[in-house]
């Protein structure tokens, strides 16, 4: 009995091994999205983030508000009468809602607006990146981005590039644990293959290393 038990314990612990080699280097595959999207559609809402350029309407009283002014590095505001507001982490909906109770204190239920005008992103927004691409960057998230759009702003893959080597690092929300995906980046920028681009999410890490040979 032990002789005929002995194989399969030893197959097991094989495929396991190989499970788990398997998930530590690279992770899984992501599914495809398509070129360009089927349906557009709205992300969650936008997190204001430092260095942010947002403009503040304040109805009836113009002069409470602020005109594209830019979120400090240590992500705070100062407005008419409301001094050093954090801003960095807040909805535009947020903000206006601080605002609106900060002003409040001085005329009767004011009616506070907040427009971003031009977004550098909260880190936790941002699509990062690194490795043997022509120039490593940060770029801000907007909805339906997906991997080639990431890849044409960062001028594709450097010429050592290990491009289906590539993997995608993402926090996942409901585990608290990150998580690694295998990408395929030669194929979808030197071959046109759809199936390689997939779907960015806010956060997103993209790793390429660099050939060996």
């Amino acid at each position: 009995m032990i002789s005929n038990r002995f194989p399969k314990l030893l197959a097991g612990s094989a495929l396991a091994a190989m499970t788990l080699a398997g998930c530590a280097s690279g992770g899984t595959q992501l599914p495809p999205a398509s070129f360009v999207a089927m349906q557009e559609g709205p992300s969650s809402e936008y997190i204001i983030g430092a260095l942010d350029t947002i403009t503040i309407h304040v109805w009836r009283n113009p002069e409470l508000g602020a005109e594209e002014i830019q979120v400090r590095p240590d992500g705070r505001i100062t407005t008419p009468l409301i001094t050093d507001m954090p801003a960095v982490g807040k909805t535009p909906t947020m903000l206006a809602q601080d605002i609106r109770l900060q002003l409040s204190q001085y005329i009767e239920e004011p009616l506070v607006s907040v427009i971003v005008n031009e977004s550098k992103g909260a880190i936790s927004q941002q699509i990062r990146i690194i490795g043997a691409t022509s120039k490593p960057a940060s770029l801000p998230y907007r909805a339906n981005m997906t991997v080639l759009d990431a890849m044409i702003a960062v001028g594709g893959l450097s010429e050592f590039a290990s491009g289906n080597k590539a993997k995608l690092v993402r926090f996942n929300k409901g585990t608290s644990r990150q998580e690694e995906y295998k990408l395929r980046l030669n194929d979808l920028l030197r071959k046109g293959d759809v199936r390689a681009n997939v779907l960015l999410q806010p956060g997103d890490v993209i790793i390429i290393p660099e050939s060996m040979f």
